[in-house]
């Protein structure tokens, strides 16, 4: 049954109304102010909102949008026993449900609610049409063996709760892959959250995943939710979860223990029911030996392994996904001879991503109904063909005879150093060249043993 939230100054409105939503079985909360709402609402999930306009401490139209911003799933309807007509324009056009005018009326109330909580309803209906749509869109297409097994383990493993650990190189397609596992879950309906741990400084990403309450750091200047919240009764995907710090790994580990959080600078535990699928480009055994990760939090992760291999090494996926992508883009031309000879030879060093891109290229600037290998080479990204630096230099044959795992760990070294030095070693002018926070850069570098008397910070 749904949840219902009333927040008046007046007991006695409080307490009649949460009396005749608690008789049609509604689950009620109340609070005296709305400060003391937001902070159930920080805690409960919530489905409707009466919201009275006169309140001490925070006015009622001040919190209506700090609510839409931060918990737009609820609907909301504000009461008054001053309304106005442009208040209750104000109010709808800022995202309430419905205006009422007190003394309120008791059918008026049940019938207020029956509407707004079916809306709801709709509305996260759409959402998920919406978002099946999306992932339906984003199947796992491929005819090679190493497809057609992941196929399979996706089907097998996507009923239950285990935790999976998806590996591969960045834009092989890992993303779909944990799309796939959730659209094909009991837990289908619910959210799909991802975090790019990767893309959020260091010192924020606790923050990110676990929320944090108002005051708990200087930009704190509200309640927050994190992704475990969020992501509550559905699926949250960690991607590149191997850039995550060992502190937050600890968390995540208690979390998956525990099945509760903390928020940041908070003292409430919050019950979570979250399926976690992690993903990432790095060896994380390796990781482990270099206490980098937790080996404790890569075992709890690895229950289900799934490692999706480069698109070079699957080069009969290549016209498939092309084809399926060009589909998408509301073209299908025809290749001529030597065409797709010409897509399964090439390197593919962006992998899926990559060939995504060359249809959208292909979509945008390519005219005709057919496609010829001359035509693709125009649009491929030449620099990409051959390892270079600088347009000159060729990556060193000594990177270039290693074993994969060597080889990818020396050309990242060697890209950092080479970057580093074009930016006279400093930190924040080299990861904004190479597109990374600062603080994934200083883990890099301690990953390379590049010390600090090779890099300076900007002064």
């Amino acid at each position: 049954m749904a949840a219902i939230l009333i927040i008046d100054d007046e007991p006695g409105i409080r307490l009649t109304l949460a009396s005749i939503l608690e008789d049609e079985k509604y689950t009620v909360f109340t609070a005296e102010d709305a400060v003391a709402g937001l902070d159930v609402l920080s805690q409960e999930t919530i489905d409707l909102i009466f919201l009275d306009v006169l309140l001490p401490r925070l006015g009622g139209m001040e919190a209506l949008e700090r609510i839409r911003r931060d918990w737009p799933s609820a609907e909301i309807v504000m009461i008054s026993g001053h309304a106005n007509v442009d208040m209750a324009v104000r109010a709808i056009k800022n995202g309430a449900f419905d205006f009422l005018e007190k003394p309120l009326s008791l059918d008026k109330v049940l019938t207020m609610c029956r509407n707004a909580l079916a809306l709801k309803k709709l509305r996260e209906e759409n959402r998920n049409l919406k978002r099946s749509n999306y992932l339906v869109r984003e199947e796992i297409i491929g005819e090679s063996a190493a497809i057609s097994n992941i196929r399979g383990l996706v089907k097998q493993a996507a009923n239950s709760d285990a935790r999976i650990l998806i590996t591969g190189e960045n834009g092989a397609g890992k993303e779909v892959i944990a799309k796939a596992i959730h659209l094909g879950s009991s837990r289908a309906e619910g959210p799909f959250v991802e975090v790019n741990c990767a893309a959020i400084p260091e010192n924020l990403i606790e923050s990110e995943l676990f929320g944090h309450e108002k005051g708990a750091f200087t930009d704190a200047v509200s309640s927050r939710r994190g992704r475990f919240e969020i992501a509550h009764g559905g699926t949250l995907f960690l991607d590149e979860i191997g850039d995550m710090s060992l502190s937050a790994q600890a968390k995540v580990l208690r979390v998956i223990q525990e099945q509760k959080i903390e928020r940041i600078g908070g003292e409430k535990t919050i019950e979570t029911d979250v399926r976690i699928v992690a993903a990432t480009n790095q060896n994380l055994e390796k990781a482990c030996a270099e206490s980098r990760f937790r080996r404790d939090l890569f075992f709890r992760l690895n229950v289900i392994p799934i490692h999706v291999p480069p698109l070079r090494e699957r080069p009969e996926d290549i016209p498939l996904l092309l084809f399926h992508f060009l589909k998408m883009q509301g073209i299908e031309p025809e290749p001529e001879p030597g065409a797709m000879e010409f897509l399964t030879a090439y390197g593919w060093p962006g992998n899926v991503r990559e060939l995504k891109n060359l249809a959208e290229r292909i979509a945008v600037m390519h005219t005709g109904n057919s496609l010829s290998s001359d035509a693709l080479k125009g649009l491929l990204d030449k620099k990409n063909e051959k390892p270079q630096w600088g347009g000159t230099k060729t990556l060193p044959e000594r990177i270039l005879d290693k074993g994969y795992n060597e080889a990818r760990d020396g050309f990242e070294k060697y890209y950092l150093e080479f970057h580093l030095s074009k930016n006279n070693g400093i930190i924040s002018r080299t990861a904004e060249a190479i597109g990374i926070y600062p603080s994934n850069l200083h883990g890099k570098l301690r990953k390379h043993n590049i010390t600090a008397a090779n890099v300076k910070e900007e002064r």
